[in-house]
């Protein structure tokens, strides 16, 4: 995307990568409002899956996508 980011989207995109894959909950409460902004810029994905093999409900995870960002 050509879509420039902010300097705060940069860290919370960073903060992602650097955890790998992480539960959406598990963000901090003031990155979290980033994750839609990344997510539509294509730099985020986000999934279900459950979180130990016997877990009925599945929880939300986010993962950076590597990409060149601007």
């Amino acid at each position: 995307m050509s879509r420039k980011l902010t300097d705060f989207e940069k860290q919370v995109y960073d903060f992602i990568r650097e955890h790998d894959e992480m539960i959406v909950s598990n963000v901090p409460k003031h990155m979290s409002g980033a994750i839609p902004n990344l997510k539509n810029a294509g730099l985020l994905k986000t999934f279900k899956k459950p979180t130990t093999q016997w877990a009925s409900k599945k929880k939300t995870f986010v993962k950076a996508i590597e990409r060149n960002i601007t």
